[in-house]
């Protein structure tokens, strides 16, 4: 799988957690993302979405070593979704067949 810069990546890092973020920028040794979240249990028994770091200046990117990584795959597209409206506070819209 070739990483792309501007899509959104889950990374599992060596540590065992899980985060999703935006690429938005690939270099060697590192990528650099922004807004990236932690993947941790909901109070309603699903998966919930945390910030990462609390105490950084969220308008900035990050870097990411890529020796801290174990994995890295595509976002599923439910969770995907419920980044974008996390990160942004857009609600995207269902995907919708039209007939006529």
């Amino acid at each position: 799988m070739e990483l792309k810069v501007d899509q959104i990546y889950t990374f599992k890092l060596n540590s065992g957690e899980e985060l999703v973020a935006k690429i938005v920028a690939i270099a060697d040794n590192y990528y650099t993302i922004t807004e990236p979240v932690s993947i941790g249990p909901s109070p309603q028994g699903g998966l919930g979405l945390v910030p990462s770091m609390f105490t950084y200046n969220n308008r900035e990117n990050v870097r990411l070593n890529t020796s801290s990584l174990a994995l890295v795959a595509e976002t599923d597209d439910n969770i995907k979704t419920k980044y974008i409206e996390a990160t942004t506070g857009l609600q995207v819209p269902g995907k919708k067949v039209l007939i006529g």
